[in-house]
């Protein structure tokens, strides 16, 4: 857990959730805060498992499963080129693509360029192709004159998406079952502070949407899973523009590395279709393998 990306906060939350919940199910847990000494750490420890609660670039982006690879730990989620994929947007969207699923139109394109005029009609947005939770987004609205002023903290190049309008529903994978639809509810950006501070959003799980939206959203997030080829739990987030029936659904992206925090989306869908955190986490464990 922890680890040196953007989303280490979060990260430690899943952490601190993940390892109670496993001593509760009777697991010796070592919780390991990921640093530059991590190989040699895990090769002192030599677990059983390793249960991967690294949320972020390094920890979800197929580095630490190639390390968990080499030192032949099982450990829990997807393998490399999966986690690698999935943390690639513009890829992902190609793999969406390839397996008929429906998105809209991105591309990437220099930060520097982005700052200096419209790449794209407003509304878009624009957000590193590597980073999750919401990570350095920036929704540029359709009465924008000026291009958007992207802080030092952008990479060199970003992902410019054209703005998908309406509801945001998400759906977790875990293995080949796909659970249920959450409709999140904010009173604005479906943002890094929305995700993750109390009272920043709110769920209504199941969602109550039309049951083609709901069936449709399941069928799409397994479709996704196994096209991307992740292993244990991922979760795939929607928009939905209602106006347009079903033909208003399009996915953004496939997290291989779900929250697991108190407010996270994951553990929420398990308890609503009755598997409880404890034996989620169990679950993962008794996934866990190397080859993945």
């Amino acid at each position: 857990m922890g680890g040196p990306s953007a989303e280490r906060e979060v990260s430690l939350s899943s952490g601190r959730e993940c390892a109670a919940a496993l001593e509760g199910e009777g697991f010796e847990v070592v919780r390991l805060d990921a640093g530059p000494d991590l190989a040699a750490r895990l090769d002192d420890i030599r677990p059983d498992v390793a249960f991967n609660a690294l949320h972020g670039r390094w920890g979800e982006d197929g580095c630490v499963q190639g390390l968990l690879e080499w030192l032949r730990i099982p450990y829990t989620h997807s393998g490399v080129l999966a986690s690698a994929l999935a943390m690639d947007k513009e890829r992902t969207k190609a793999v969406y693509r390839a397996a008929g699923l429906p998105v809209v139109d991105s591309a990437i394109f220099p930060a520097d360029e982005v700052r200096a005029r419209h790449v794209m009609a407003p509304p878009y947005v624009v957000k590193p192709n590597n980073e999750g939770s919401s990570v350095g987004v920036y929704l540029v609205h359709e009465a924008a004159n000026a291009p958007p002023q992207l802080g030092p903290e952008m990479p060199a190049h970003v992902m410019v998406e054209a703005f998908a309008p309406g509801r945001e529903l998400t759906t977790t994978v875990m293995g080949d079952r796909a659970l249920t639809v959450t409709d999140i509810l904010t009173d604005g950006w479906y943002d890094y502070d929305a995700k993750y501070k109390p009272g920043g959003s709110r769920h209504v799980v199941p969602a109550e949407v039309p049951a083609d939206v709901f069936d449709a959203c399941l069928d799409h997030a397994l479709r996704a899973h196994r096209a991307l080829g992740c292993r244990g739990v991922s979760r795939t987030d929607f928009r939905w523009d209602e106006s347009r029936g079903l033909d208003g659904l399009i996915l953004l992206e496939t997290n291989t590395q779900p929250g697991m925090t108190p407010t996270s989306l994951t553990p929420e869908q398990g308890r609503t279709v009755g598997i409880d955190f404890g034996a989620m986490c169990r679950w993962m464990v008794e996934d866990a393998s190397c080859d993945r």
